[in-house]
């Protein structure tokens, strides 16, 4: 603990808002409150807790406080500490951000009046989700950091299941949770080896372990398999397209947004205690990040469920993060400040703007959903006429996610551009080839993901209907709006203003590594003034041109008339483009992979009946991998599920077998 009042204070602000967060829900689980109220005392105590924790973060950022608190308990792993630095100030910053908005959107997306059964849960869950997020970045001990590790995974497992009386989304969360402990328990593994290395269960400073040393090599390869497969790094990706297509929408945004980032802060914070970190690792990080990035668009671009396909685009975006991880790691291999400097900053602004943009996503997918009753983009269309506010928005997410100027998505992009282009021009040897190949392979994702929004955008909000929408299809409510606002300013002050956060992003990677950047300045390695003058221009041209636009069409003669049927006689809507049909040769140019599947019409006669044409994409990785070897495993075991046999007597023994086994194995020779 520091004796600097401000540091303090910075701290007591953060630690409140996790408690305020975890008993957000309380009152309207014990049924104290009637529903409707409890709910919005929830968001507003969510609400409180964002300001609170946010200004303790930005404090913690601006002068660089280090604060550590210690709990004596009895639980094993040594004492509880916990502790407030730049880099859990910053992950801090989408964590809040994000669950205010999330939790204002539920107030008319998930209303207590419309859902009895099912608010109290919802509301306790959320709250304690974001509560075990934040104290999990906070956790500098590894039995705090499992505990709120353990109440993140159960809470996100049960906002996940709220509308549990569906198959899919019961599947999809037995499916999340095998995944989440499967993760757990490499991170069990990983404390184990840390403990071994350094003696104590508490994390050692950063920089303070060499990288040479024994177990640094398979510590590391084990948080980046229990962290990745949190994260959903492709392949340990398989869980979250089901979880985020079946979730409540505003649960989709914080799980996407925030909580995968919690795998991404896992694996930097294991990172930062080491020095002196081999090339290789730097290599074997942005390999899986170029992997996790092309194949996440690639499957997104073949989606016809709205809320599936942003899911695989947090595959994307996780990807572009690794790889600007592993450019840092590479600079540190490499001796390069400045390389470490653009690969991390890059990675962290990158995680600020997916949550906020991705958020964004989500929530105006939620409006839509909630507008027309279908997740499925093929059945959508000419949605911009009746919800202006919300395509406008999504609109702007849309841009945001495919790193185009003048929002965020672009900055955190350049900057890892940037860092690649450092790497290959003054790099040599393997990193410098790995640069290289990153930065083609970064600008893939972004053309992929170009033509991917194109495709929604086109296919939801513009052209006719493609299927008989309800009659009561209107603007979401303004508790809805209102959050899509302030994320899409959020994502717009990033963009035109890049450098009132670039000192946030030194001080957090001055706390990864201390020693590594130096004297160096964001500022001094970036144009960020370029940026903002392009961002503002851009801006300028739009307007200008919307203005004028605007009036040209007030002036003229405005008649109104069928769209041009291409010589048919009587045009219908099903003949506009298709979400499969615009995205077909980019997903037949990459059908080795994506495995695309195609269910063609039996055409009998010169008129045939009700002929029907239908395509998909699997999840080929779950299905034509995992659950191949699983289900082999399953038939090799088969004999010892006969221990299973429903005698307790048996079980007993089997119990005292094991006891008298560990006995004898730790009795000293």
């Amino acid at each position: 603990m520091t004796g600097d009042p401000a540091a303090n204070l910075s701290a007591m602000l953060l630690i409140g808002a996790a408690l305020t967060a975890a008993l957000s829900g309380l009152p309207l689980l014990l049924r104290v409150l009637n529903p409707v109220l409890g709910q919005r005392l929830a968001t507003l105590a969510l609400v409180a807790a964002a300001v609170g924790g946010i200004a303790g973060s930005v404090m913690t950022l601006i002068h660089r406080h280090y604060v550590t608190y210690q709990l004596a308990w009895p639980l094993p792993f040594g004492p509880a500490e916990c502790g407030i630095d730049p880099l859990t100030a910053f992950f801090a910053l989408p964590i809040l951000i994000v669950a205010a908005c999330c939790s204002i959107y539920a107030l008319d997306y998930w209303p207590a009046l419309t859902n009895p059964r099912t608010v109290r849960k919802m509301t306790f869950f959320f709250g304690l989700l974001v509560s075990s997020m934040i104290f999990i970045i906070m956790a500098r001990s590894a039995g705090m950091f499992l505990l709120a590790w353990e109440i993140m995974a159960l809470a996100a497992y049960f906002v996940l299941t709220t509308d549990d009386h569906t198959p899919e989304v019961r599947d999809a969360g037995t499916l999340y949770m095998i995944c989440t402990h499967t993760g757990t328990l490499a991170l069990f593994a990983l404390f184990a080896l840390l403990k071994s290395s350094t003696g104590a269960f508490t994390f050692p400073n950063a920089g303070s372990l060499a990288a040479t040393a024994p177990l640094s090599a398979a510590i590391f390869l084990v948080a980046l398999f229990g962290f990745g497969f949190k994260a959903g790094l492709m392949p340990l990706h398989i869980w979250l397209p089901s979880a985020h297509a079946n979730a409540p929408s505003h649960v989709s945004a914080i799980m996407s947004g925030v909580m995968l980032k919690i795998g991404i802060y896992g694996l930097v914070r294991t990172l930062s205690f080491y020095t002196g970190i081999p090339l290789w690792w730097g290599m074997v990080v942005i390999v899986l990040g170029m992997a996790s990035g092309i194949v996440g668009v690639l499957f997104a671009l073949g989606q016809h469920d709205l809320k599936r396909l942003l899911a695989y685009h947090s595959i994307e975006n996780i990807g572009i993060i690794t790889m600007g991880i592993g450019t840092a790691l590479i600079g540190s291999a490499s001796g390069s400040p400045i390389l470490i400097l653009l690969g991390l900053a890059g990675a962290l602004l990158h995680v600020l703007n997916h949550a906020t943009f991705k958020a964004l996503l989500f929530l105006g997918a939620g409006s839509v959903i909630h507008a027309v009753a279908t997740r499925e983009i093929d059945r959508m269309g000419g949605l911009l006429r009746p919800m202006p506010w919300t395509a406008v928005s999504f609109i702007i997410g849309s841009v945001a996610i495919c790193g185009l100027p003048p929002l965020n998505g672009f900055v955190s992009e350049f900057l890892i551009y940037l860092g690649f282009f450092n790497g290959t021009i003054y790099g040599s040897g393997a990193g410098a080839i790995a640069t290289a190949i990153a930065a083609p392979a970064l600008a893939l994702i972004g053309g992929l993901a170009v033509a991917c929004f194109v495709k929604v955008v086109g296919v939801v909000f513009l052209g006719a209907p493609r299927s008989q929408l309800p009659a009561t299809v209107h603007e979401a409510k303004w508790t809805m709006r209102l959050p899509l606002m302030i994320l899409a300013m959020v994502c717009l002050i990033i963009g035109v203003v890049p450098v009132a956060i670039a000192h946030l992003l030194e001080s957090a990677v001055s706390a990864w590594l201390p020693r590594s950047t130096g004297p160096i300045f964001l500022a001094a390695v970036a144009p960020l003034a370029w940026i903002s003058i392009l961002a503002v221009a851009l801006l300028a041209v739009t307007f200008c041109l919307t203005y004028w636009y605007r009036n040209k069409v007030n002036k003229a003669t405005v008649s109104s008339a069928a769209t041009w049927g291409c010589g048919y006689l009587e045009p219908g809507s099903r003949m506009q483009y298709s979400a499969s049909s615009f995205a077909d040769i980019l997903v037949n140019l990459f059908a080795g992979v994506l495995r695309l599947q195609r269910h063609a019409p039996h055409i009998i006669g010169p008129f045939p009946a009700d002929p029907h044409f239908e395509s998909h994409v699997p999840e080929a990785v779950l299905e034509r991998i995992y659950l191949p070897i699983l289900a082999r495993i399953y038939e090799k075991f088969l004999p010892v599920r006969r221990l299973q046999h429903g005698h307790l007597h048996l079980y007993i023994l089997y119990t005292f077998i094991t006891l008298v086994v560990l006995i004898v194995i730790s009795l000293p020779y």
